[in-house]
């Protein structure tokens, strides 16, 4: 049973059967490509490790360490299972989901700007104490961000594509989008949720109201949302972004009440442990023939993220 990792480390610490050989995504593959059969592509959405999933005759599981997969899917043979990471972002996301809540209502962008030039300009800012938040997408993520707000005296609410206690579903937003001070994106990106966040969208969100994605760009309809921050009548915290990378001279990177991260809700100091153990834990179940955990292809077996 070959299979390739991305973490030297591992190699001593996968149990029998196992032939484990390193890739990182960077240099030429190992020589063992008509052997490998289960592929942890390293954490990239570069084409490269991508491509090479066509590239390997008896491969029969890709493991991402993304949420997303997306990215995956158009180079994913068919017959090849496709496992995404689970919950293994689902913290570092959250974390930076409310980080920008707070920088963007605090204004800490202005402070930087200000301090930079040397200037000090005391202005009074929004608080997120008394604001109601909208969650939508209340799967792993939705609900870490949620449990991260406790404390900050807000007033939660949720929805998902499946209504359940508490969290009412999609159908709900024409009601709960104009109550909402603050619009937190977790979705997966989906043909369902593909262009969620549209024109009508942000039209019944309330002036003033702030926008935060840490889902996907693909979710938001970008000249929409252009049009809305624009005008002043929306403010927005975006990790993730349609295009992406952004490409300079594009109005988001200087439309007003914009604050923008790099797609970086994952990429933090938790990412390589977590990243280890469920990596081991995956292969000592393929080891042991047992189901793998987070599979989301073949086509029917939908990711809990919603």
């Amino acid at each position: 049973m070959r299979v390739w990792v991305p973490y030297e480390d591992l190699v001593e610490q996968l149990p029998e059967p196992l032939r484990v050989d390193v890739y990182d995504g960077t240099g030429e593959p190992p020589p063992t490509a008509d052997e490998v059969s289960l592929y942890v592509a390293p954490y990239t959405f570069e084409q490269g490790p991508l491509e090479l999933i066509g590239q390997l005759p008896k491969l029969r599981v890709v493991q991402t360490l993304t949420a997303g997969y997306e990215h995956v899917l158009p180079y994913l043979p068919e017959g090849v299972a496709l496992c995404n990471a689970g919950r293994l972002h689902d913290a570092s996301t959250a974390e930076l989901a409310v980080t920008l809540m707070l920088a963007s209502l605090r204004g800490v962008p202005d402070f930087v700007r200000g301090q930079d030039a040397g200037q000090w300009r005391h202005e009074r800012r929004r608080s997120l104490a008394d604001r109601t938040v909208l969650i939508v997408g209340y799967g792993g993520i939705g609900s870490a961000v949620e449990r991260r707000l406790d404390g900050f005296e807000v007033q939660v609410t949720r929805v998902a594509r499946r209504e359940r206690k508490g969290v009412a579903e999609f159908s709900a937003l024409p009601e709960l989008l104009p109550q909402a001070d603050v619009v937190v994106i977790c979705v997966p990106l989906t043909e369902q949720t593909r262009g969620i966040v549209d024109a009508e969208f942000l039209r019944l969100m309330p002036d003033g109201a702030l926008l935060v994605n840490v889902a996907r760009g693909g979710v938001v309809d970008t000249d929409a949302l252009v049009a809305e921050v624009g005008a002043g009548r929306l403010t927005a915290a975006l990790d993730v972004t349609d295009p992406e990378p952004l490409p300079a001279g594009h109005p988001l990177w200087t439309a007003p009440g914009v604050l923008l991260s790099p797609h970086v809700g994952g990429n933090s100091t938790a990412f390589e442990p977590r990243a280890r153990e469920l990596i081991r834990g995956q292969l000592e179940r393929y080891a042991r023939g047992e189901r793998l955990l987070h599979k989301v292809v073949p086509a029917g077996v939908e990711p809990d993220l919603d």
